[in-house]
């Protein structure tokens, strides 16, 4: 396992277009068909990552508590599924259906996404606003393999509910941390 952190880069960017299979439906899908009115929540993730693992049930939590406000999750897998089976398309399908994602589990088998957002580790996280620009990078919360600190997705929240009453966005954004993308 190789930690890596989220690559900071300016905000302000605009989410960057895909149409990627979703292995749970065995349909593909567009950003533009699963944005969110308000936000949308962009998130790398795996199935064998630990800093995922970890956090898996606090993401259902979280995205079950904002669904029905106009925000969007979606998640992406990047991983080099032949060096990785655990993160193949039929694993990510019994994973989603497993954990009752309230959210699409899309598989990015070109790795090209992932270039496009910037991703680097699993899990990342962006947030966008209505108009699809960056307004976050960052970490879910504290909570890390063996640190002993729930899982709450504090940051996460805290940026979604700033844009929920039009508020600003702290500047002070932490890196996610967790196990690099594996790439071909």
């Amino acid at each position: 396992m190789s930690l890596l952190f989220t690559k900071q880069i300016d905000l302000g960017y605009t989410a960057p277009n895909f149409n990627l299979l979703e292995p749970l439906t065995n349909k593909f899908t567009d950003l533009q068909s699963i944005k969110g009115e308000i936000a949308t929540v962009v998130m790398f993730i795996c199935n064998h990552c630990p800093y995922v693992k970890l956090i898996n049930k606090g993401l259902v939590n979280l995205a079950n508590d904002y669904k029905n406000k106009n925000i969007s999750f979606i998640a992406i897998n990047s991983n080099d599924a032949d060096s990785y089976p655990a993160d193949s398309p039929e694993q990510m399908a019994k994973v989603a259906r497993e954990l009752n994602y309230p959210f699409p589990y899309l598989y990015d088998v070109e790795q090209k996404i992932a270039i496009d957002y910037n991703a680097v580790c699993t899990p990342d996280f962006s947030i966008f606003n209505s108009n699809m620009e960056c307004v976050y990078r960052g970490q879910l919360d504290d909570a890390r393999p063996a640190n002993g600190i729930e899982v709450t997705g504090r940051d996460i929240r805290n940026v979604l509910d700033a844009v929920l009453l039009n508020n600003p966005i702290s500047n002070k954004q932490i890196p996610s941390a967790g196990c690099s993308i594996k790439w071909k």
